[in-house]
């Protein structure tokens, strides 16, 4: 089984910055696209940031150039910098990665995992 655990969130003044992290832990044999997702209050779940096994990137519009998605194979994390964060960035933030790892029984198998989900807010 695959868990995501996610840190870094908090209150923020806008203009300021906060790095996003989330940790896979499990018996894993490779991970796809991993990516960040948010919700605001009252709004749908929205795709942020992505960052392919290749490491290319994609950002929403409303993000682009503000954030900057990353990962590190070798400790399957991948992390969010925030930047020149506005007040409608508050959301709770999710990672969320796909991939195969090997289940109970020793065999691969695919894994669609959640992170817990970390609130941002952006407020004076």
């Amino acid at each position: 089984q695959v868990q995501l655990v996610e840190s870094g969130g908090g209150l923020v003044q806008p203009g300021g910055s906060l790095r996003l992290s989330c940790a896979a832990s499990g018996r894993m044999f490779g991970i796809n696209d991993m990516e960040w997702y948010r919700q605001a209050p009252g709004k749908q779940r929205e795709l942020v940031a992505v960052v392919t096994i290749g490491s290319r990137t994609n950002y929403a519009d409303s993000v682009k150039g503000r954030f900057t998605v990353s990962r590190d194979n070798a400790k399957n994390t991948v992390s969010l910098q925030m930047n020149s964060l506005k007040p409608e960035d508050t959301a709770v933030y999710y990672c969320h990665v796909q991939g195969i790892a090997y289940s109970a029984d020793g065999r691969p198998r695919s894994f669609d995992a959640w992170g817990q989900g970390t609130q941002v807010t952006v407020s004076s």
